[in-house]
């Protein structure tokens, strides 16, 4: 059997957190799982990511997490970024910038398995080259490694599949966070990369990509400035399942993984009620 590794799609506030919390544990041995991956740039009230929620979701069973955009949108988490293992900023920030650029992990058979995000460049802040960042990240990974995931944190399916495409045959997978929409076009490449251009988002559906609708449909519809709350309803979880053949590092299946509250069996106990958030705590909702 394969090296199992799951890459959960941009987890969006407390509603993302708390199904990933209830759902892991679950999916890891029915799905065996040898390694979980998940983008948590918009875990921290919908953006950004702090230490306290860094340490939630490691405890609750992810192994590495990857940033975007967002990476440095919370302050407090860049002394955690420059010194914890588990989480990796895009690769094609600055050399300059804080945090690893890429990490290795080993699953509980001892299999290096290597991870690392970068960031498209349209539609996007301005980044440097992401093929040639992956290149670079490629020549500094031990020669032993070879089971590589990509996280490609782009707006363009375009940027996606050229970056797949590049990268064919020398990783093991490259799937594609950031719009929070996922696609149906999940694939393996000739060379044997697994490739998706978007795993989805984890967090609540009854919303515009996460945010309340009505606060989202204010603004666009009088120009006035309101704050977009992160939702709360109809809370799913989704990513991708890629299994790669170790001693090769080729994909041999990938499968989308989409999971809501009702899905959860009768043994993973409901959330408890919480009261509405107040101001100062809905920005680390």
């Amino acid at each position: 059997m394969g090296v199992r590794v799951l890459l959960i799609g941009d987890i969006v506030g407390r509603p993302g957190r708390q199904i990933v919390e209830r759902a892991l544990p679950m999916l890891r041995r029915r799905e065996q799982l040898d390694l979980v991956t998940a983008n948590a740039e918009n875990a921290a009230g919908g953006s950004g990511l702090t230490p306290a929620i860094y340490t939630q979701l490691r405890q609750a069973g992810v192994d590495v997490i990857t940033l975007g955009d967002h990476a440095y949108r919370r302050r407090e988490i860049l002394p955690l970024l420059e010194q914890a293992d588990r989480i990796v900023r895009p690769a094609n920030y600055p050399p300059e910038a804080p945090g690893r650029s890429w990490t290795v992990v080993e699953t509980a058979e001892g299999i290096p398995v290597a991870i690392f995000t970068l960031l498209g460049r349209v539609f996007m802040p301005p980044v440097d080259c992401p093929l040639r960042a992956a290149d670079q990240v490629l020549a500094e990974l031990p020669p032993q490694v070879r089971v590589i995931l990509v996280d490609i944190h782009a707006e363009a399916t375009s940027d996606k599949q050229l970056l797949a495409r590049y990268l064919d045959g020398r990783v093991s997978a490259v799937l594609g966070t950031h719009t929070h929409v996922p696609t149906a076009d999940e694939t393996i490449l000739p060379g044997g990369t697994a490739f998706q251009c978007d795993v989805g988002m984890t967090g609540p559906h009854k919303s515009i990509i996460g945010r309340r609708i009505d606060r989202v449909l204010e603004t666009v519809r009088t120009q006035r400035p309101t704050h977009f709350e992160v939702a709360s309803e109809d809370v799913r979880l989704q990513g991708t399942i890629v299994e790669v053949d170790p001693a090769s590092g080729r994909a041999t299946a990938i499968r989308p993984l989409r999971l809501s509250e009702a899905d959860l069996p009768p043994s993973v106990a409901p959330l408890a009620a919480k009261p509405e958030a107040t101001d100062s705590e809905r920005e680390n909702a």
